[in-house]
């Protein structure tokens, strides 16, 4: 193990026969540094209940001290050109791939998903670093010469300074590391990254790897913070813009607050996405997409699946495979690789998914399915587990079928047609995905250009796009212009300057006619 002064924890004795706690700490500069906070939140393995780190609350010298070093690295990195800035990126690519079981294990460790699904949130980090990679190409400007006589423009696109980045607690690796960062670095930029106080271990090493593949010294610093903390980062002056991923209500504050502080924002946020299931659909493969899209992440991701709308005529069957599917889920640590499903991420959130669940029975939801008790043994009997669970014959009056629960929870509202489903559906007041499971051509294209959600999928139950594409969630599922990846990320992370020029031939160099646009209008009539 390297040295622990150039590691991202330091671990601390426990009671003896007890594993050792992580005391984490935070990055600015090139530095791994102790906080002088006595503020420290508990971070814990959710399979089992224990206590495996603490999070350094940081103060708000802590957070001006990560920015200044962000600040500090900016004119050199910026300076430095594009084709050596993504060089860093291929090794970092390289290195993620190098130990992407370690990552896998200590981000299904730290925030309780099973295997496949930490290993995706990995995989997800170097879809983007490989698409950031292409920068040379994707900052590359537009050019025209003539535009008037004698004067050319050439439009370019350069770094605007530094950004922040505020990661939620429910892809520790995929958002910090893959959606914010890469982009950023790629362009010129530097980052500031908030991580999650909840589960911050992986973004770290994430970090370590950085350092690793040569990023210069403050081009990406990584904190934890309390709210009042991570407020700076939407007034400071240094910072150019804000991307962050959590809850509709914090999203709309860092919006308003930001953009009133002349900030860029893209606040991504909260969603109840719905799948509409017709009648001609292949229900096995379609019950088998839906299984998966609701409990893939113990229902904890704004793209899973947790309203289906389905028409009457085969709601029997739909309910039947379900309840069969959901039984046959083998529940467990999320570190081993048998299992199907793991636990939600902490002891409070338990409480709000279970709160939910109560609230659905409370009003009138038929629970066909209760995950509320699930029986595990071992180490697990302590673990913050719920089940798969299912209400049928939900309506529209019940909050449980409109609200965000963010967890295994699935709610199934009947319907006569796909007019009547795609009218419930765009009721929604978010729209971040949505799916239709059909065989039908002119129902799913129909739907695909109704829909108001701006992920849609047709018999594709999760319709993330790869990092090509933007990550396009509307109405209040994201508040913003520029969304994150793709063609939007780049354009969200520069700014556009045209150069306009013109040179002098020696007649036009003596002559002192110079007319009201200076050349730059080309419709002015002759001799006027």
């Amino acid at each position: 193990m390297a040295d622990q002064t150039n590691r991202y924890f330091v671990e601390t004795s426990t009671d003896a026969g007890s594993p050792a706690i992580k005391k984490l700490k935070y990055h600015a500069g090139g530095r791994w540094l102790e906080s002088t906070s006595d503020r420290y939140m508990d971070c814990f393995n959710p399979s089992t209940g224990e206590v495996i780190a603490r999070a350094p609350q940081c103060t708000a010298d802590e957070v001006e001290k990560v920015i200044a070093a962000a600040v500090a690295a900016y004119p050199s990195w910026s300076d430095t050109p594009v084709s050596k800035r993504v060089q860093v990126l291929y090794r970092m690519k390289h290195l993620v791939d190098a130990h992407l079981e370690e990552l896998t294990y200590l981000l299904a460790m730290e925030m309780g998903k099973a295997w496949q699904e930490a290993m995706g949130d990995i995989l997800k980090v170097n879809e983007v670093v490989e698409f950031a990679c292409g920068a040379p190409h994707l900052m590359k400007g537009e050019s025209l010469m003539q535009v008037s006589t004698g004067y050319d423009t050439v439009q370019y696109h350069h770094p605007l300074g530094v950004f922040a980045g505020i990661a939620p607690w429910n892809f520790p690796a995929m958002i910090p590391h893959g959606w914010m960062t890469p982009i950023c670095v790629a362009t010129g930029n530097c980052m500031v990254l908030k991580a999650a106080s909840f589960v911050p271990q992986s973004s770290l090493r994430l970090m370590e790897l950085w350092q690793e593949a040569g990023i210069p010294d403050g081009v990406i610093n990584v904190f934890t913070a309390g709210r009042n903390e991570a407020e700076i980062l939407l007034r400071h002056p240094d910072i150019k813009g804000v991307s962050f991923v959590g809850s509709t209500k914090v999203g709309k504050h860092i919006y308003t607050t930001a953009a009133a502080n002349g900030k860029r924002v893209q606040a991504l946020t909260e969603a109840k996405n719905h799948a509409l299931v017709l009648r001609d659909c292949k229900l096995e493969r379609t019950a088998h997409g839906i299984i998966n899209a609701f409990c893939g992440c113990a229902g904890q991701r704004c793209m899973a699946l947790p309203v289906v709308v389905v028409e009457n005529v085969i709601g029997d069957q739909l309910v039947a495979m379900l309840k069969k599917l959901a039984a046959d889920l083998k529940l467990g640590k999320a570190y081993d690789k048998s299992t199907n499903m793991g636990p939600v991420v902490n002891q409070g959130h338990q409480k709000f998914v279970l709160d939910w669940i109560e609230t659905g029975i409370q009003e009138g939801a038929e629970l066909v399915v209760d995950g509320r008790h699930p029986e595990l043994s071992g180490d697990c009997a302590k673990g913050f587990f719920i089940g798969p669970t299912i209400f049928d014959k939900v309506t529209e009056e019940m909050a449980i079928g409109r609200e965000e629960i963010f967890g295994p929870v699935l709610c199934i509202k009947r319907v006569d047609s796909f007019a009547e489903g795609l009218q419930i559906m765009n009721q929604s007041r978010f729209a971040n995905g949505s799916v239709i499971y059909t065989q039908n051509g002119h129902y799913a294209r129909e739907f695909a250009k109704r829909t108001d959600a701006g992920m849609v999928g047709v018999n594709v139950g999760i319709p993330v796009p790869l990092g090509i594409f933007g990550f396009t969630g509307h109405k209040q599922s994201f508040f913003g212009d520029l969304h994150v990846m793709g063609r939007d990320g780049f354009a969200f992370f520069t700014e556009t300057k045209n150069v306009t020029q013109t040179w002098f031939s020696e007649s036009e160099a003596i002559s002192a006619k110079v007319d009201t646009w200076d050349g730059t209008i080309t419709s002015l009539p002759e001799n006027k």
